[in-house]
């Protein structure tokens, strides 16, 4: 974790606990070193930042890489310790960027819902599973809930759950990929439900 991902992840965390009462548990259950997934659902903009902050080492993203090349943004997303994803080079480019990141030992967020699930109708994707069956790394669930309502300024809550180890198998097919997936979103649910998502 860098000097300017702790300073920015404080701050962060200041303005989300006098903003939305911002409070994460469970984060016991995230190894503290070795690489892991962080999977959650995904519902707004804000979610990666709350994630981020209930995680206590530092967490990466994989970015579109447009995004790197924004004024003020790239800067500050680069220092944060995003990695740039090329979404024209297919998901294969993706998945080699976060496999990279896996093999440094670092701790990754995922959202298998892919983009913003905001109605509740996107298919997930066995993304996660994936990375965790080419790397061996465990995959803890997490859920975020209240940054749908942001603007109303309701709490803002995150719950990590235990960590589900998937066996490294690299030759793993379709049904054991959505086996696993949908393992992974059974678990995020229920951790939803224990923190009063509706």
């Amino acid at each position: 974790m860098t000097p300017f991902y702790r300073c920015a992840r404080f701050l962060c965390a200041v303005v989300f606990r006098l903003l939305w009462r911002y409070r994460a548990t469970g984060a016991e259950h995230i190894p503290r070193t070795g690489p892991v997934i962080v999977a959650g659902n995904h519902v707004s903009y804000l979610d990666p930042v709350a994630l981020g902050i209930g995680v206590p080492r530092g967490l990466t993203y994989l970015a579109k890489k447009e995004l790197f090349a924004v004024p003020l943004l790239g800067p500050i997303i680069r220092a944060c310790g995003a990695y740039p994803l090329d979404r024209e080079a297919g998901g294969a480019a993706g998945l080699r960027a976060a496999l990279r990141v896996l093999k440094d030992g670092k701790c990754i967020g995922i959202f298998p819902e892919g983009g913003r699930n905001r109605d509740g109708t996107a298919v997930e994707k066995g993304g996660a599973a994936l990375l965790a069956a080419l790397s061996g790394a465990p995959v803890v669930p997490a859920a975020i809930v209240g940054t749908r309502n942001a603007k109303r300024l309701g709490r803002i809550q995150v719950a990590f759950g235990e960590p589900l180890t998937i066996v490294r198998n690299r030759k793993a097919d379709g049904d054991d990929l959505e086996k696993w997936t949908v393992e992974i979103m059974r678990r995020i649910r229920a951790l939803e439900e224990s923190i009063g998502a509706h």
